[in-house]
Parts: C-alpha cells; structure tokens; sequence
C-alpha cells in the first residue's frame, strides 16, 4: 500500500500513526528528501531507506504514539561506520534528517437536522480538521446546491440522506463521534435520542430544545426503560451557557465553542470526554 493510502486507511479507520518524511538528505542517502513512511503501534508503509535509518525512524514514531504526542519532530541520523547504530550498520556515508508528524484521530461530530441552524452550524465546523456527518430524512436539506457553501471544507463531510428512519444511522457512526440532535421533527429527534442511548460507541449526545421539550423526552425515554442516568447525560440546552442568542448563527457559534472545548479537552486526556455510559 502506498503511504498516502495508508493514511487515508488510518484515518478512515480512526487509528493514530506518524507520518515519518525524509526532510533533507546529504551525501549516499538510501532515499531523497520527501520519502515518507507511515508507521502506526503494529504495522508500516512506505519506505525512507531500509536498514538502521528506518529501524531508527520506525522506533521513533512509535516512542511518539506511545506518548500521544501531536507535535512534529525531527532527528538526524548519520550513516557513517563511526555513528553508533542501534539496528546494525549502515554505513552509505550520508545524513539524513526524518521529520515525524503525529497522524492523530480526528474528531468526529454527526449532526441530525441540517435545517438552519444545523447548516450554520455546519460551516462553522467545517472549518476545522474533523469528520462532520450530516444527517437529515428531508431531501431538500441536503441538496448540493445548498451545501456548495462546504465546498471548500477543512472537514471530511458525510452526508446522509435518508428519507425513513435516520436513526438507523447512529449505528453506523464512527467510534467516539458527538452527536448533536436538532432535526425539525419532536417525534424524530425522541427516536434519534433513544438510538443514541441503546449505542455503545459514542462520544457526547447534545438536543437542541426548550425545558418543556426535554421534560417530555424525559419521560418518554423512561417508559422506553432507559436508566434515568443515561438519560440524564444528554446535554441539553446545547451551547455555552454565556454564550446566549436565538439567531442560528449565534447558536452556531455557540455550539461549536462547546464541542470545540470538548475536544481539547480529549486531546489532553486521551480520550472521549461526556461519553453517555450505563
């Protein structure tokens, strides 16, 4: 597999890697700068040269994964016989410098109900490294023409179109993506809240909606037997409390803000934070 592939798979498959490239090579070097090799916990792809350079290049990378690092790094490895060798000699004479760039799992954010304040919602998010799921069971939501303001997204977008039973799409989600539920219909958004609560996989569950909206789910979702706990971990109003507005761009922003915390808040602990959990 080619390493571009490779970091396709990875991130499709959401699995941390680095990203090894040869920055400058002097002298014999095996590889010319901009060789590159794609190294995860167990496999590699690619090549910046063989021998003890990639033995060296290989075991950095993996230092780096097993340390959750996001910064780039780089080492200087000489090729000469007189160069302490950890993997065996290779001896071609060069130097070559290898830049490490950490490969991390993006974040990944599903939004059910691309009405006004979703597409808003929407180009906020799409300006920022993430896999963004648009869900919505109303044709003319998801039309190209009206998501062309995507077009230029920073985002992997998925979109979902999907007339009857855009619940059954919370199953196919990514491991650990945050679910916001804000579609144009009460009795949809109460069967996308208990599919959300029956799945195992997921990062926080936020509904946009009044008090009295969420009285009612409430007590909905308990007579559909869920824990009164896991219902209680659904966030709902959505947003930053300070942060307050009925305009779908303030709410937007809002929104954003928050999720955009949440996953600061991940990359520091390694982990999916308000996950909804038995």
């Amino acid at each position: 597999m080619r390493w571009e592939q490779a970091v396709r798979r990875l991130r499709a498959e959401r699995r941390p890697g680095v990203l090894v490239t040869v920055a400058a090579a002097r002298g014999h070097a095996p590889r010319a700068a901009g060789a590159k090799l794609v190294v995860t916990a167990d496999a590699a792809w690619g090549t910046v040269g063989g021998g003890n350079l990639e033995a060296v290049a290989t075991e950095r990378a993996r230092a780096l994964l097993a340390a959750g690092a996001s910064d780039a790094a780089l080492e200087t490895v000489a090729l000469s016989d007189r160069a302490p060798y950890r993997h065996g000699v290779q001896c071609c004479g060069g130097e070559v410098t290898l830049l490490h760039e950490p490969l991390p799992v993006v974040p990944a954010v599903a939004v059910f109900g691309v009405g006004h304040v979703g597409l808003e919602l929407a180009r906020v998010l799409a300006r920022h490294d993430l896999d963004l799921h648009l869900v919505d069971s109303r044709a003319e939501q998801l039309t190209d023409e009206r998501l062309a303001v995507l077009d230029d997204a920073v985002a992997d977008v998925h979109v979902h179109r999907v007339p009857v039973l855009p619940e059954l799409v919370v199953a196919e989600l990514p491991a650990g993506t945050h679910v916001l539920v804000m579609t144009h219909d009460h009795a949809e958004d109460v069967a996308l809240c208990d599919a959300a609560l029956r799945a195992e996989h997921l990062g926080s569950v936020g509904l946009i909606g009044s008090a009295g909206k969420w009285a009612r789910f409430t007590a909905r979702l308990a007579e559909e037997g869920h824990d009164p706990a896991r219902v209680a971990a659904i966030r709902t109003p959505i947003g930053l409390p300070d942060l307050v507005g009925k305009e779908p761009a303030v709410i937007a922003v809002s929104v954003a803000a928050d999720l955009l915390q949440r996953f600061a808040a991940e990359r520091v602990t390694g982990g999916v934070t308000g996950r909804v959990e038995a």
